[in-house]
């Protein structure tokens, strides 16, 4: 962490995401870098990249489009509930404000803990690890499984993450921050120590608890939160309630509806 960035990109794309950027940078609308250089930056990880991820909050995003159209790209509303696109022939900006099981909303805290950094020659604000890892801990797709990303960030950076936020982060959703540690421990026998046994012991506490609490809404799929995809069949057809639509989830069923309408695009 804090070495030079490298550019993970081709020449033209670079100077085109710096041009946007640096735009971004004198209009003051605020944003964060995140993706593949900030995981490079916390993880020590470099995989090269075609396009590029900024994150604003959901009040910031038509005037981030609208300096990106300034830079010469087209814009538009990917989908309403978390994702805008910028795009310049085959190259684009994913303009992101909550994640797409709309859980992890970009708020003032990603602002708040997010790190200096210089990216393509720009001065930006990364991301903050914690909440990359609380987005990519739920990204349990078919044709996507984030759990190596979330592994790496403990095992570069745990030292470093404010533990106790981290778990605040995820609320309700603790028992998939305890399936990342526990798969943690078996991915890297030999750097257990490396994760708290503080954070172990208390969400293993809660799981404990609910040992002997009889069981609650049985009717709901919290599936849906991990795979857009993989637990359709359980609100389709068994009569489970989706845990992504209000009053349990931030998503109305229209949204719901357009992002599933999109899974075989996506493939």
């Amino acid at each position: 962490m804090g070495a030079e960035t490298p550019i993970l990109t081709t020449p033209d794309r670079a100077e085109l995401y710096r041009t946007g950027l640096s735009m971004l940078n004198r209009s003051g609308v605020p944003y964060m870098v995140g993706g593949t250089y900030a995981f490079q930056y916390y993880a020590g990880i470099s995989r090269t990249t075609k396009d590029f991820d900024i994150f604003v909050r959901s009040r910031d995003v038509q005037r981030t489009l609208d300096v990106l159209k300034k830079a010469g790209f087209k814009t538009e509303i990917a989908f309403t509930h978390w994702l805008a696109k910028a795009h310049h022939g085959d190259k684009f900006i994913d303009v992101i404000f909550c994640s797409g099981n709309g859980v992890a909303e970009v708020d003032d805290e990603w602002f708040a803990h997010a790190v200096d950094e210089e990216v393509l020659g720009v001065p930006v604000k990364l991301c903050p690890a914690e909440e990359m890892i609380w987005s990519k801990a739920m990204i349990m797709e078919r044709e996507r499984y984030d759990g190596a990303d979330v592994a790496h960030l403990f095992r570069h950076c745990s030292g470093l993450l404010n533990w106790e936020r981290l778990v605040r982060r995820f609320g309700n959703n603790w028992r998939v921050l305890l399936a990342h540690l526990t798969l943690f421990g078996f991915i890297y026998p030999g750097e257990r120590a490396l994760i708290p046994s503080a954070v172990i012991k208390e969400l293993m506490n809660r799981l404990t608890a609910e040992l002997d609490v009889p069981t609650r809404d049985s009717k709901v799929c919290q599936g849906t939160l991990l795979s857009r995809a993989q637990y359709l069949v359980d609100v389709d057809e068994w009569g489970y309630e989706d845990a992504r639509v209000a009053p349990r989830g931030s998503m109305t069923e229209e949204q719901v509806a357009e992002w599933t309408a999109a899974i075989d695009k996506s493939h």
